[in-house]
């Protein structure tokens, strides 16, 4: 299934760049480009859009300004030059955050986080789901010469090490000959989140974050820098309470 896209900016190089980019993607569908949110709402009215990829300084109303009045906007990717906006975006419930220059690399992975969003929207809904859902609820991991039942509503975090990972549950902590990327793929869509290079958690099980750090119970789990933007607006923006 394409995803239908439109490109917002004012500046006539990055709408060219944005849309090779999207012609080089097989999923996506360029459906028109704008020079600001004035046209954008304009052409929204003519062709639907299932993502906008949005600049931000823009004239006559930048792209906070039109994400704040738009209402049930589709999936929105900003592309901007400036970092400083990135916590309003994501407050804004917007899917990625891009800093120009864009490269081709961080432009798919944000095209494929929306084609991964898109079919989660779209995805028939199963009468057996529930039923799927619970055999599906735990796992088996061989730690020695003992094959361990690992529920996943038991596990608070994995960190990853040169040879094995330790998985950290509610129980207590099992090591098992794993990498972290295999486990990652496993628990892809499951309530796990990456936020560091060698770390996993829970999104269940956060008790807290502050600054670079993750609380869960006892344990402090670092956020990289690469995994910061994700967690926050995963992690915090669809729960956050905040004064108006």
């Amino acid at each position: 299934m394409n995803i239908n896209c439109i490109i917002v900016d004012d500046e006539p190089l990055a709408r060219e760049g944005l849309g090779n980019y999207v012609r080089e993607v097989d999923f996506l569908q360029l459906a028109g480009t704008c020079e600001n949110p004035l046209e954008l709402m304009k052409l929204l009215d003519r062709q639907p859009a299932d993502l906008i990829f949005l600049d931000i300084q823009m004239p006559k109303m930048n792209g906070i300004e039109f994400l704040k009045i738009m209402q049930k906007p589709p999936m929105v990717v900003i592309t901007t030059a400036y970092p400083t906006y990135a916590l309003e975006s994501f407050q804004l419930d917007v899917l990625d955050y891009l800093l120009k220059p864009i490269t081709f690399e961080r432009f798919f992975k944000a095209a494929s986080k929306a084609r991964d969003y898109h079919r989660l929207l779209t995805k028939p809904v199963s009468a057996d789901i529930n039923k799927a859902e619970r055999q599906d609820d735990y796992f088996f991991i061989k730690c020695g010469s003992k094959y361990e039942k690992v529920p996943l509503e038991e596990i608070l975090y994995v960190e990853g090490m040169q040879n094995y990972v330790n998985i950290f549950t509610l129980k207590g902590k099992y090591v098992t000959m794993l990498s972290l990327k295999n486990l990652e793929e496993n628990l892809a869509g499951k309530a796990f989140i990456r936020v560091h290079k060698s770390y996993i958690v829970a999104i269940n099980k956060i008790d807290g974050i502050e600054g670079n750090e993750i609380f869960i119970q006892a344990s402090k789990i670092p956020i990289s820098r690469n995994y910061r933007e994700q967690v926050i607006g995963q992690v915090v923006t669809s729960r956050l309470w905040d004064k108006k």
